[in-house]
């Protein structure tokens, strides 16, 4: 078993407590993975869900990714980084938690990169202590992909990423993500969408086993509605779903936005119409799958020369560091990106 690097997220809010809480309640699924961070902010983490009859978790310090391999259930192995922030105050935006934040994504990123982890799951961070820590990224997604970009001698353009959020009973890949809705509309480019579809197809058909049947939601309402509530549909969207069929993807739409992430849904009594849909921007992807699923939603980097995963939530402030936050997603994102490591194929772009 290849070991799997968790980030600790940001010390403020509930990655630490919801890593910890996963070592706890899911110590198979757990095993071989280790923390990337600060070994005091995971002790202090596992202190939150402690009660008179379990007074915490073992947190132990390892001196390699590969000592995770030989810790007993239910004990947090932590690679210490050098120079990493400790512990931060609780539900509190900071330069120093920011800074802790990154530092575990980005050691983590590398030894992927290096072959060194299998894959990373990362936990939560929180956007404007990033800032505020002087990093010009939006957030995970970005950061990756200058990451993996410079490890391949590549030019951002050149190693594109799309994210992709999956739960049980839906999937849907992004066009766009942290930006704003105005930036978000003015992206919609016939290349952009293209090559989403591209490597939507890519990714799935090695983890489905077959070529997705990928549906394309539009950007306007009803679709455009024959071009009365915008042309986007007519001029753009229709033209990049004829071109991927033209080149053997299976595409279809574009479909009212407003109903076909319910065509797209499994559940116990219809199969879905579809394996995939294509959002136009953020919200209209997220708010669906979360609405279906936020506790066992799990976020996927397509495009990247590593496997990456992470929980479908944020960091939380309001709740850290009270023992409350639910493990239950940072678990899935663990499952699936063992599940994903074990593809045949290296290349995850």
């Amino acid at each position: 078993m290849q070991t799997i690097a968790i980030t600790q997220g940001d010390p403020a809010g509930i990655g630490p407590e919801v890593v910890v809480k996963a070592f706890r309640d899911a110590p198979d699924a757990l095993r071989g993975c280790f923390v990337a961070g600060d070994l005091a902010t995971l002790r202090r983490a596992a202190q939150t869900i402690g009660h008179p009859g379990f007074p915490g978790l073992p947190v132990a310090r390892i001196s390699a990714p590969e000592r995770a391999l030989e810790m007993p259930p239910r004990c947090v192995p932590v690679l210490q980084l050098p120079g990493i922030p400790g512990p931060q105050p609780w539900g509190q935006i900071g330069a120093a938690a920011g800074r802790a934040a990154a530092a575990s994504v980005l050691w983590a990123a590398r030894a992927a990169l290096r072959g060194e982890v299998a894959a990373l799951v990362t936990a939560p961070l929180h956007k404007q202590s990033l800032a505020a820590a002087g990093l010009a990224f939006a957030g995970h997604t970005e950061l990756l992909q200058a990451e993996a970009a410079t490890h391949r001698g590549l030019a951002l353009e050149q190693m594109p990423v799309r994210m992709m959020l999956v739960n049980d009973a839906l999937r849907t890949v992004l066009l766009s993500v942290h930006v704003s809705l105005r930036d978000a509309i003015a992206a919609l480019s016939f290349d952009r969408l293209l090559q989403t579809l591209h490597i939507t197809h890519a990714a799935l058909s090695r983890s489905l086993g077959k070529a997705p049947r990928m549906a394309v939601a539009g950007l306007n309402p009803h679709a455009g509605e024959g071009g009365l509530f915008g042309r986007e549909e007519i001029e753009v969207i229709a033209p990049a779903i004829a071109a991927a069929r033209a080149q053997g993807l299976d595409a279809q739409g574009p479909f009212a936005p407003d109903t076909v992430f319910m065509r797209a849904r499994a559940t116990p009594q219809h199969a879905a119409a579809f394996d995939v849909v294509i959002a136009m921007y953020h919200d209209q992807g997220l708010i669906p799958v979360k609405y279906l699923g936020l506790d066992r939603g799990v976020n996927v980097t397509l495009g990247l020369p590593l496997v990456r995963t992470s929980p479908d939530h944020g960091t939380a402030f309001d709740i850290a560091g009270q023992g409350v936050a639910d493990a239950t997603s940072l678990i899935e994102a663990v499952r699936m990106a063992r599940a994903l490591a074990a593809q045949p194929s290296s290349a995850h772009a």
